[in-house]
């Protein structure tokens, strides 16, 4: 019999507050050293994404200025996962780093933002206008590195700061040595850097191989082992385990789905607008997302009907696939007919009159399909 106190595993209560003699925050300190230290990180981070923003922004003054190309998704990882780790580390055991993992994540991203904006400004936008500018730019050629493997290793300690099984030590070991010798590469590297092109990394050596691209396929491969090693601790979880790892995956997924339509999907039909307003858009929901989800995994707060969820989300991402393609075939094939008549091609009038159809047809059904998602999810509710 279920005593009515659950735990998560490490005998955190939902929603519960850490208080003096608890046991919870990092080791060696005491709950309010803590909150102090998870805050005082959050705060860090959140000034250095700030100052990173202003500098994109001045930098947008000058046209030949280079874009630092991850600033939206370091952004959003800097101030949600800084925010959430702040709330939830306190409340976690000392053997439990995954709350440290959030403020970490976030932190790095921060710093990575910052550098980027920092390097762009002072050595392309206002050449020597801010001093150690190469100095940024060498952080950010190599930071990025280490950032992967803590995103690596979050997935596979989630959410008891625990391997799935000893089994997984052989990996977790691989993990520390790709991403050790995939920092001293990208840090020494010559040529330009990647995401702050064309500017040229300070401290590349000339005469030695370039190895970015191996080491960008190992962390990509790393990153997809740790996925499955979630869906191996999903396999044998039960209780709230298992559903704070539905939530790690429901919202791990969204990002997943926008990165594989924004990098396959995308070039591969060669369309540059579902890239960017269809993968880049469901990226960044995806990672503002993953945090707020794993904090309410982890705090188990209304954490109920995350099946119906799930199912919703497919059903009507299903159903959104399925309009797009009738709505591509519906404008291809009102185009060759406009063609012929009218002898005009790329008719605005084939869009018009396509999106009259869809819409016409989708409100007959939605009503009708959105009642009965709110009865299902009420009855579901009463019988809890």
């Amino acid at each position: 019999m279920s005593s009515g106190r659950e735990t998560n595993g490490e005998g955190i209560r939902p929603g519960a507050r850490p208080v003096p003699g608890s046991g919870r925050g990092a080791p060696g300190m005491s709950p309010r050293e803590a909150a102090w230290l998870a805050w005082y990180t959050c705060a860090i981070s959140l000034t250095l994404t700030a100052l990173g923003l202003i500098l994109l922004v001045l930098g947008r003054e000058h046209p030949d200025v280079p874009l630092f190309e991850e600033w939206a998704e370091d952004a959003v990882i800097a101030v949600g996962f800084s925010t959430v780790g702040a709330i939830v580390a306190p409340r976690f055991p000392p053997k439990n780093p995954i709350g440290w993992l959030f403020c970490a994540l976030g932190f790095v991203a921060a710093v990575l933002l910052f550098c980027g904006e920092y390097a762009a400004y002072s050595i392309v936008a206002r050449q020597g206008s801010l001093p150690g500018g190469e100095a940024a730019a060498w952080v950010a050629a190599w930071l990025w590195v280490p950032h992967s493997g803590l995103f690596v290793f979050l997935g596979l300690l989630f959410p008891d700061g625990r391997l799935p099984s000893p089994r997984w030590r052989p990996f977790a070991w691989a993990v520390i040595v790709v991403v050790a010798f995939g920092t001293v590469t990208a840090a020494y590297s010559p040529g330009p850097i990647d995401s702050l092109a064309p500017i040229r990394n300070p401290l590349g050596v000339g005469n030695i191989p370039d190895l970015l691209g191996p080491v960008e396929t190992l962390v990509f491969a790393l990153a997809i082992v740790s996925a499955a090693s979630v869906l191996a601790r999903l396999r044998g979880a039960a209780g709230a385990e298992r559903q704070q790892i539905k939530w790690f995956a429901y919202a791990a997924s969204v990002l997943a789905v926008g990165a594989f339509i924004s990098w396959v999907v995308a070039d591969a039909v060669g369309m540059w607008w579902l890239r960017w307003e269809v993968g880049y858009a469901a990226t960044l929901l995806g990672l503002a997302g993953l945090p707020v989800a794993l904090g309410v995994a982890v705090l188990k707060h209304r954490l109920h009907d995350i099946d119906i969820i799930i199912n919703l989300t497919l059903v009507y991402g299903i159903l959104t696939a399925v309009l797009a393609g009738v709505f591509e075939i519906g404008v291809v094939s009102l185009q060759h007919v406009l063609l012929v008549l009218t002898h005009k091609e790329d008719s605005s009038i084939a869009y018009f009159v396509t999106v009259l159809v869809m819409a016409g047809s989708r409100s007959s059904g939605s009503a009708a399909s959105t009642r009965s998602d709110i009865i299902r999810i009420a009855r579901c509710g009463s019988e809890r």
